[in-house]
């Protein structure tokens, strides 16, 4: 009877042991440096057409509602400068939620796949309401991935120019990350 008790206190207090080991010292895997990246480029948005990078997959039936109640999928192009003709360096997707009663507003979450050079691999993801009627405005860069973990920061965005089937904007981007 003994040598059960004491077995018992003995296995009693290796328990804890046990379960003990199931972790480690947590250790950051995250560099305490912060680094601080610029990026200029261009969205070519084509809205209808041979070539075109965003398709509406939902809309409206009621007039009641206005012209810009719908969801927009995208898969445009970045270049490094506003002509068509310009190097692409990547390509943003997202979808689009078009929404507003007196101005249009669009709820953007858009991801920035970068396919060339240093960044090739690496991306951002930007997710923010964008006043589309004003030349210029801000989106909350929340992610990343690649070479911007954990990402955070703000693209500046400028329209350089519209019609009614293409847009080019200018994405002023400041990405915080590690």
């Amino acid at each position: 009877m003994e040598r059960t008790l004491i077995l018992c206190w003995f296995l009693l207090l290796c328990i804890p042991m046990a379960y003990g080991g199931y972790y480690s010292k947590t250790e950051s895997r995250v560099s305490n440096l912060r680094k601080v990246t610029n990026l200029r480029f261009f969205f070519h948005g084509i809205l209808g057409g041979e070539n075109t990078t965003a398709v509406t997959v939902a809309g409206a039936n009621s007039s009641l509602l206005g012209p810009s109640n719908s969801i927009v999928v995208d898969h445009a192009p970045l270049t490094v400068g506003p002509e068509p003709t310009s190097k692409t360096i990547g390509n943003a997707q997202g979808l689009e939620v078009f929404a507003g009663r007196d101005t249009t507003t669009v709820v953007v979450y858009l991801d920035f796949g970068f396919t060339e050079g240093e960044l090739n691999g690496s991306s951002i993801s930007v997710f923010s309401r964008n006043p589309a009627t004003e030349t210029e405005r801000e989106l909350a860069v929340i992610g990343g991935r690649g070479k911007f973990k954990l990402a955070e920061g703000y693209a500046l965005l400028k329209t350089i120019f519209i019609s009614n089937t293409s847009l080019v904007v200018e994405y002023n981007v400041t990405v915080i990350h590690y």
